[in-house]
């Protein structure tokens, strides 16, 4: 069963109609980033494998693609939403051929509750292309660290239910497999767009290999 059904109904509802509210729908993440770990180097990023609905997925599977890559988790009550909503804004704004030319893969950052199944059921709601991915709670530490990635895991209450507060960062990763650039949290649909068109190739250079 999905967790919050019916904050996801209202997001597929607001995506199906198009309003473009991820510019204004955005909370303030910097409450729960100021408990977080500050990151004291510049990520190197790099290749991983993670597993997927679809079996296991390294991020050189998608070389030759730009990639937005987010850590997140299903059971987030807003800044996840937020930030996936505004994703999918900018992914179904871009033109076919381009939209062929980035691959979204949302990483959870509670594995512990996030299964595949779970993760691939989640991003549907915000876009078809979106690729939910997980690992063991070793592998995602290790991950996040090299990207820069800041998580804490809160003390369950009594039902028992827990927050991750979590980094909100949207990694932009180039058709080589290079880190290169982070965009904020549910940046506007121009700014993405103008990332990810700036990495992708021009018509005079034909497809990328």
């Amino acid at each position: 069963m999905i967790p919050n059904r019916g904050l996801l109904a209202i997001i597929a509802l607001l995506v199906a109609l198009d309003l473009g509210l991820a510019v204004f729908w955005q909370p303030v993440p910097e409450a729960h980033e100021r408990a977080l770990p500050v990151p004291t180097a510049p990520p190197a990023g790099g290749d991983f494998q993670l597993d997927t609905a679809n079996g296991p997925r390294a991020l050189h599977d998608f070389r030759g693609k730009v990639v937005l890559l987010y850590f997140g988790y299903t059971f987030c009550p807003d800044i996840c939403p937020t930030s996936l909503l505004a994703t999918a804004a900018a992914l179904r704004a871009l033109k076919p051929a381009e939209l062929a030319q980035v691959q979204t893969i949302f990483v959870s950052v509670d594995p512990e509750r996030d299964t595949v199944k779970q993760l691939a059921e989640y991003v549907r709601f915000f876009h078809p292309t979106i690729i939910g991915a997980t690992g063991t709670p070793e592998q995602i530490a290790e991950i996040a660290a090299r990207y820069g990635v800041s998580y804490v895991i809160q003390k369950p209450d009594a039902n028992p239910n827990y927050v991750v507060d979590h980094s909100s960062l949207t990694y932009l990763i180039d058709p080589d497999g290079r880190l290169v650039a982070t965009l904020p949290h549910a940046a506007p649909t121009e700014q993405t767009l103008a990332a990810v068109r700036g990495l992708l190739p021009s018509p005079s250079k034909g497809p990328i290999q």
